[in-house]
C-alpha cells in the first residue's frame, strides 16, 4: 500500500530537521546522506527514496529558507504605496526575518550560508526570482523619474552592489549591527537621489547576485 501523502511530508520535515542539526555541528560539507540516515533511523536506501541526492535534500532547504521571504517580496511587488516606500520596505522586510533567524541561532544561520555556497547552482533560481523582484520594483521607479539617464539594467547592478550590507547574508554576519533600518532609510534616499547617469554615462556593470 503506498505511504499517505502526510506520512511522506512529516517523514520529510524530520529528515531536513536532522540536516539542520548535522549541519550546524558538522558544517555543510562534512556531513553525508549515509550519516543523515543513520542519525533519522533509516537505511541510506530509504533515505533515498525521499531525497535522491544531497543537491535534492538542499534544493528542499533552501525552498524553506527563501519561501518566507518570496512572500514578503510578491506582496510587495503588489502593494499601492510610494515606491520610496517600497523600495526601503523591499530590504527593510527581509532585513527583518534574516537578522531574526541570525538572531535566533548564528551557527545555523551560518550552517545555511556554507551549504548556499557549496550548493549555489541550486540555489540560484531563488536568488535570480530576488533579483527579478528588485528589478520591478526598480522600473516602478525609473517610472516616476528616477534614475534618469540610466537603463535598467544597470540600476539593477548598481543597487545590488550598494545594498549588500544588508542582503548579502555573510556580509551581514560580519556587520550586522550596522544593518539597521535607520542605515537603511538613508541609503535608499541616496540611492534614489543621487543615482543618475553622469554625462559620461554609466552602463551596466556584470551582474552581481544578493543570495537570499
Amino acid at each position: 500500500m503506498p505511504r499517505p501523502e502526510t506520512d511522506i511530508a512529516a517523514t520529510r520535515t524530520r529528515i531536513i530537521a536532522a540536516a539542520d542539526q548535522m549541519i550546524q555541528e558538522r558544517g555543510a560539507i562534512s556531513f553525508t546522506m549515509t550519516d543523515l540516515a543513520t542519525v533519522v533511523g533509516m537505511s541510506p536506501s530509504n533515505l533515498y527514496r525521499f531525497f535522491v541526492s544531497k543537491d535534492a535534500l538542499a534544493s528542499a532547504m533552501a525552498e524553506d529558507w527563501f519561501a518566507e521571504l518570496h512572500v514578503i517580496m510578491e506582496k510587495l511587488v503588489s502593494a499601492d504605496m510610494p515606491v520610496e516606500e517600497k523600495l526601503f520596505q523591499f530590504f527593510a522586510s527581509r532585513l527583518t526575518v534574516k537578522r531574526a533567524r541570525y538572531d535566533a541561532d548564528p551557527a545555523l544561520f551560518e550552517a545555511y550560508m556554507e551549504l548556499g555556497n557549496e550548493h549555489f547552482e541550486v540555489i540560484k533560481g531563488y536568488v535570480d526570482l530576488a533579483d527579478h523582484y528588485m528589478a520591478s520594483v526598480l522600473a516602478e521607479a525609473m517610472e516616476d523619474g528616477y534614475f534618469e539617464g540610466l537603463e535598467l539594467d544597470a540600476v539593477v547592478s548598481l543597487v545590488n552592489t550598494m545594498m549588500q550590507p544588508f542582503c548579502n547574508p555573510q556580509l551581514m554576519m560580519q556587520m550586522m549591527h550596522l544593518a539597521t533600518e535607520e542605515r537603511l532609510r538613508l541609503v535608499i534616499r541616496t540611492i534614489l537621489n543621487g543615482l543618475k547617469a553622469d554625462a559620461r554615462k554609466i552602463n551596466a556593470q556584470p551582474e552581481l547576485h544578493i543570495a537570499g
